[in-house]
């Protein structure tokens, strides 16, 4: 994000002769990841079915470090986890001694990441409970991530944090350090119950004898003590090599996302951003499978909360098709 300020990233181009397109620029995190997937498929579904807006995916460093590009004013709009938002707005966690000044206001859910442990073969571990002996390798996800910081926060809680060398590289180093052997055990996510985030693709491409491990009563008390943490079980989905060698089922603490906006962003253009969503939903779905089904309006809402401002673009487009709540606050842009 170096070089991008605030008044550069978003901008009026000619287009279709006398009118004019806004373009917005979100900060979507890494490559390969499910933000960026979601963001190019919002940018295609712009491109193809609107006159007036088009979006600019940017690469970042993750969902909590977009809070602070944003409060830094290199970045109008983001993709960003609740979690991350909460603890930015209740000054917890990363932001207890680095808090923002500035929020963005909240726009509408693209995404739930379902995250959950998978490791491999060599290192002989077969639940979360041999992770309490100590001594082992693990990748809780990349930091500045929201899943890395939900991640971490369930991690610790159940005791399993210090006692383990944490690797912290990017996710785009983690599929050569893991095919390397030189990560016992990592975390991992899907998204919505369709496909693996994109940087997981990648180690399931290089790295064999990857197994789901069983997750024990201590694990999962602490996943239903983290607030943000939502527990789901399922069969992995995604993987072509088999790693249902332990367990066929994964426990999963899954964390919703969603898009935020900046008040330098006009209200026409996220209202515009949220109907093409919703009415070619199948259009963004052609680039990222991934992508929601938001043709009924209402599933939009799903990652709304109170406290914090409703873009007003969005809170129009809400309020046309019915869904808004009056819980929630409508904010204002310049």
């Amino acid at each position: 994000m170096k070089g991008i300020g605030a008044a550069g990233v978003i901008s009026l181009a000619g287009c279709l002769g006398s009118d004019d397109t806004i373009t917005v620029t979100i900060g979507a995190t890494s490559q390969n990841s499910s933000s960026q997937a979601a963001a190019q498929a919002l940018a295609r579904g712009l491109n193809e079915h609107s006159d007036t807006v088009r979006v600019d995916p940017q690469v970042t460093s993750g969902w909590t470090a977009n809070l602070q590009e944003y409060d830094g004013g290199n970045i109008p709009a983001m993709a960003v986890d609740n979690n991350s938002l909460s603890k930015a707005m209740n000054e917890e966690g990363p932001f207890a001694d680095n808090p923002v000044d500035e929020l963005p206001m909240q726009g509408f859910v693209f995404t739930q990441l379902q995250i959950y442990w998978v490791a491999t073969e060599d290192s002989g571990i077969e639940s979360t409970a041999d992770l309490a002996e100590g001594g082992y390798t693990i990748y809780p996800i990349q930091p500045g991530f929201g899943t890395r910081l939900l991640t971490e926060e369930v991690i610790q809680r159940a005791g399993l944090w210090e006692d383990n060398e944490i690797y912290n590289g990017d996710t785009t180093d983690v599929p050569g350090t893991v095919e390397e052997g030189n990560v016992d055990a990592l975390c991992v996510y899907g998204a919505n119950g369709v496909d693996l985030s994109g940087w997981v693709q990648e180690v399931d491409a290089r790295a064999d004898g990857l197994r789901a491990i069983e997750v024990d009563e201590n694990f999962e008390q602490a996943i239903d003590d983290t607030p943000g943490a939502l527990k789901q079980t399922f069969e992995p989905y995604g993987w072509n090599q088999d790693v249902t060698g332990i367990t066929n089922e994964v426990t999963s603490w899954a964390l919703a996302a969603q898009w935020a906006f900046g008040p330098d962003i006009p209200a026409e253009a996220t209202k515009e951003i949220a109907r093409v969503a919703s009415e070619h939903h199948d259009t963004l779905r052609e680039s990222d499978p991934t992508t929601l089904d938001h043709s009924d309006p209402e599933t939009m809402t799903a990652a709304v909360m109170e406290g914090l401002e409703v873009h007003p673009g969005v809170a129009d487009f809400f309020d046309e098709e019915g869904v808004w709540d009056d819980a929630w606050t409508r904010g204002e842009a310049e």
